[in-house]
């Protein structure tokens, strides 16, 4: 089939130079939930119409699969689709989405497309208890006969609940004609896509419905408010799809996923906590309260305490991370590895049942297993132009406040003092040591203020 997003629309609710279905959702635009739904159909053409914002929907969306047409000016639905099709094939039925509705969800569209089947046109629609706004679906002995806009209905007309949600499916051999027959004489002076439900009619192609599992699959957004809406139903499905997997949830209400979170067995995640890209979580991992985790693979048994920021990481099994650590990209721990409190990791290997407790930054680096890092211990990776590694091989013991200052080794079982700063590689197995001799000056005296003069009257 072929599938065609709508996606011109202003948007001038939302009071933003940036076009409405460019608005992220848990993370994403808009456009791209749909568009995430409409692969998973497989369509054979997929064209996006788009006109407000200019290029810019088509430099966020652009991709090999994808064809765009620019309907300008704006004159309503059906003059949209008029816009895509030089990117259909006639031979195909045509699915008809919209860009700011991301909700819907596969199994409706496809419950759609079997109620359409290979002759008929069908219509997605929901009964709703305000149906203010919308067109409603006119239907005589049971049968869907047109759809009036609410701007054109009659006052019995607007009594109807079962509104239109503008999804359809068109059969193949009628999109074209039909939408060379629609008329804008009407209140708003457009072409209403939905006009052709009469032509369907008129010409005896049965007009068929399908309802979706939830009214929230339907739900547009054209406002601020309603956007924010939507993302709280968003995140109360995806909290309560983990409930249903066993993980426990402190507040259900108080979790954002921005993408994919797996978890295993036995997880438990506290309040206000992130998840963005890829998260797995293995069995038995806790996360504390304000974490935010973006592309990280969690093992089996590690313990993420609060106000952790994680990002593109890999944690170890059976480690410590936190309270106020943060790991940045290209960061490996082992099994066992602790880091602790106000302790930063960046592009560093760090083996198993090694720990950095607080305090200290390890960039660029690989770290052996059991190796210990005081507080206040920084490797100095960066010299003004270019990154240099740090090597601290297995067992090392690295004192407080030294500074290891790259490219330099610290040699397996070797001790540095604290308060070093290590300018050459430190033996293996020796005590290195860098300090300033420890003086008294005698008769010295603490420095005092002057006083100011007094003010004359």
């Amino acid at each position: 089939m072929n599938i065609v997003i709508l996606a011109a629309g202003m948007g001038k609710r939302m009071n933003s130079s940036l076009p409405k279905v460019l608005h992220p959702l848990a993370g994403k635009p808009l456009l791209s939930h749909v568009l995430d739904t409409a692969r998973s159909l497989s369509p054979a053409r997929l064209c996006i119409v788009y006109g407000h914002g200019g290029a810019m929907v088509p430099e966020a969306m652009r991709a090999q699969d994808i064809a765009f047409a620019l309907q300008e000016p704006q004159l309503g639905t059906g003059h949209a689709v008029m816009q895509a099709l030089p990117s259909l094939d006639s031979t195909q039925a045509t699915l008809i989405l919209y860009g700011d509705v991301p909700l819907t969800r596969r199994d409706t569209l496809q419950r759609l497309l079997d109620s359409a089947g290979d002759d008929k046109l069908s219509v997605l629609t929901v009964d709703l208890d305000d149906p203010t706004g919308y067109g409603r679906i006119v239907r005589e002995q049971g049968n869907i006969v047109r759809i009036v806009e609410q701007k054109d209905a009659s006052p019995t007309q607007r009594m109807i609940r079962e509104v239109n949600t503008g999804i359809m499916v068109v059969p193949a051999g009628y999109l074209q004609p039909w939408l060379q027959q629609l008329s804008n004489d009407n209140a708003q002076g457009e072409y209403y896509l939905t006009d052709i439900i009469a032509r369907a009619v008129s010409v005896g192609v049965a007009v068929t419905s399908a309802h979706p599992g939830a009214v929230w699959e339907t739900l547009g957004v054209n406002s601020k408010v309603q956007l924010a809406g939507l993302e709280r139903t968003f995140q109360a499905n995806q909290a309560a799809a983990l409930l249903e997997q066993g993980v426990t949830l402190a507040d259900p209400a108080r979790i954002d996923i921005r993408g994919s979170l797996q978890c295993g067995r036995d997880v438990s995640i506290d309040v206000n906590c992130v998840f963005e890209g890829t998260v797995e979580l293995g069995d038995n991992v806790t996360v504390g309260p304000n974490c935010v985790l973006r592309n990280v693979r969690v093992a089996d048994k590690v313990s993420i305490k609060a106000f952790c920021h994680i990002e593109d990481a890999s944690i170890g099994p059976a480690s410590l991370v936190g309270p106020f650590a943060r790991l940045r990209p290209g960061t490996q721990l082992g099994q066992q590895v602790h880091i602790g409190n106000f302790v930063e990791v960046k592009n560093s290997n760090i083996a198993d049942f090694s720990k950095a407790n607080h305090l200290a930054y390890v960039g660029d680096s690989d770290v052996g297993a059991r190796v210990n890092i005081g507080a206040g211990v920084i490797t100095v990776n960066y010299d003004g132009v270019n990154k240099h590694r740090t090597v601290i091989e297995d067992d090392a013991f690295v004192g407080s406040d030294c500074q290891l200052i790259a490219p330099v080794t610290v040699g397996k079982g070797s001790n540095i003092g604290a308060g070093t700063t290590l300018t050459r590689d430190a033996p293996p197995g020796k005590l290195t040591i860098s300090r300033a001799r420890q003086t008294v000056i005698e008769g010295w005296t603490r420095p005092t203020k002057k006083q100011k003069p007094e003010k004359q009257d």
